[in-house]
């Protein structure tokens, strides 16, 4: 976890991508993709729902070559989240994919469909974000989660 303000939190997270240098950059949730953005910190893939705290807000703007979109309803990984996710990594563009529901627990979606060395950013609202490194035990931790979930959730 990357505590701190907004910009604490982004110029951090430059430090880490400098670092990393990672294969590809995913930002999850609105919040932290506006940040990203605003602080020039281009996400390949940007998962958003168009509410903050489950509160509808003015969209943000994304500058992507394509938006791809799907339904996925609080607390479930539908079927068509997994499509979407691995339809977004396969094109190998700036994609926007934007939810009608919530976008919460497409961050395990993503890790399992992320190319090893990836760089998955989530917020933890009220604290700063979440940088997860995709590897091979990270996935197989995800795995596990997911097959705790209930069977609907699966895919």
């Amino acid at each position: 976890m990357i505590k701190g303000s907004f910009n604490e939190t982004m110029e951090r997270l430059r430090e880490l991508i400098d670092r990393e240098s990672p294969s590809i950059l995913i930002s999850v949730g609105d919040v932290v993709s506006d940040n990203m953005i605003r602080h020039n910190i281009q996400p390949e893939i940007s998962i958003v729902d168009n509410k903050i705290m489950r509160r509808k807000i003015t969209p943000i703007q994304i500058n992507a070559s394509q938006t791809l979109r799907l339904r996925n309803p609080a607390g479930t990984l539908t079927e068509e989240a997994w499509t979407i996710m691995r339809k977004a990594f396969e094109e190998k563009t700036q994609t926007r994919v934007l939810v009608n529901g919530e976008e919460d627990l497409l961050t395990l979606i993503v890790v399992l469909c992320a190319p090893e060395n990836s760089l998955v950013i989530y917020g933890q609202p009220q604290k700063g974000i979440v940088a997860v490194r995709v590897t091979d035990q990270k996935k197989e931790q995800v795995r596990q989660i997911i097959d705790a979930m209930e069977e609907p959730t699966k895919a």
